[in-house]
């Protein structure tokens, strides 16, 4: 078992040299308005720190975003309503960007035109390292190979559809570290699982700070915590979800500070047009996400969550699951009534089932896992 390990590692590091090789050869210039916002965003946190959450276009007083629209043609790139992914605020009077910091501050954590090859290269390489640490963990054969082949689809995933908006790239981070810390949460007991449930919370809301959308990767667990206080009616559940709560506001803090800035209250959007229409069931849309490569992911995670439903033995497993499949029906009902559909919307809520699924899948075929935590094999709430 030691040799399949080593060879699937192997694979694995050749597959993120493969990756960085790829990368390294892209262009920021590619002309896609998404990158071009992104990049600004980034541009205003280097040159005003903290105070780059100010997106109003009177502070392109360096022409950077002009600059940036000429480079691609863009038609009258100096008028303000004209501007891709820009907004106007009525209550405001100004013009801002529509999306949340968090992309804009993790590629300004890069230098001027090596941003997206860096934030890349360094997802990738995160990846890597949970796909690592999924096969360390891996105690059978069969678990060591469902760990290789996953980590090896994760990889691939960074290149494509992982390249078609900045923001996906640390939003997969992100899913990986709470799905890992989602199976732990749920094999301990006590402070331990509260403080779990923090971590949990603070990752799942930093991640709203890359994506709006990702808001719905909390909705499973807000559910689940719900149901468990009214069921057991115990501090120790309250505590669970009050901790997830907090945290999870917390961690989205700089988005409602940017709410705030731009629109007027922490609680209005800065997003206009048809991102901000109401949800309706589109069956052109649903029809989109079964014909991509999306769909097999998700009927991946679907058939994962039952068959380890439907395995016995650990409590945990069964509330694992549960999370998994609350998060799983809340966001897919989401996506399919939004009048938009790109080819990696569905991606964080798959990845973050399917990372959750895995590091719960070897922990449940692995009893002596339990032991590292100091727990008898079975953990109830």
């Amino acid at each position: 078992m030691k040799q399949l390990k080593t060879a699937l590692g192997v694979v694995l590091l050749l597959i993120l040299i493969s990756n960085i090789w790829t990368i390294s050869k892209w262009n920021e210039s590619r002309g896609v308005y998404d990158d071009i916002c992104y990049l600004r965003q980034a541009h205003l946190f280097q040159r005003f720190g903290a105070s780059g959450l100010d997106t109003n276009i009177a502070r392109d007083d360096d022409r950077y975003m002009l600059r940036k629209l000429q480079d691609i043609h863009f038609p009258d790139p100096g008028d303000p309503a004209r501007l891709p992914c820009h907004t106007f605020t009525a209550v405001l009077n100004k013009v801002v960007l529509q999306y949340p910091p968090g992309t804009g501050f993790v590629l300004a954590l890069f230098p001027p035109g090596f941003q997206v090859i860096s934030l890349y290269v360094a997802a990738s390489v995160a990846i890597f390292a949970f796909a690592l640490l999924g096969l360390v963990r891996a105690a059978t054969r069969s678990t060591v190979a469902l760990a290789g082949v996953f980590g090896i689809v994760a990889l691939y995933l960074m290149i494509n559809p992982t390249k078609a908006s900045y923001s996906v790239a640390p939003t997969m981070v992100v899913c990986a570290l709470a799905g890992f810390l989602t199976a732990r949460l749920f094999a301990n007991i006590g402070a331990r699982r509260i403080l779990l449930a923090s971590l949990v919370g603070l990752l799942i809301g930093l991640s709203v700070n890359f994506r709006l959308p990702n808001l719905f990767l909390s909705a499973g667990y807000a559910v689940f915590f719900l149901i468990a206080f009214l069921r057991a009616r115990n501090m120790n559940t309250f505590w669970q979800g009050l901790s997830f709560g907090i945290a999870f506001l917390i961690g989205m803090a700089p988005t409602l500070i940017a709410n705030a800035i731009n629109a007027g209250s922490p609680f209005s959007t800065t997003y206009g047009g048809v991102d901000a229409v109401s949800p309706e069931l589109n069956a052109a849309v649903l029809q989109q996400y079964v014909r991509d490569g999306q769909f097999p992911l998700l009927l991946i995670a679907i058939a994962w969550v039952v068959a380890l439903w439907r395995s016995e033995g650990r409590v945990a497993t069964k509330e694992i699951v549960a999370v998994v499949a609350l998060n799983l029906v809340i966001n897919l009902i989401f996506f399919i009534s939004h009048p938009i559909f790109t080819s990696y919307y569905l991606m964080p809520i798959v990845m973050l089932s399917l990372w959750t699924l895995l590091f719960a899948t070897l922990d449940h075929w692995a009893p002596k896992l339990a032991c590292d935590v100091g727990l008898p094999q079975k953990a109830s709430t």
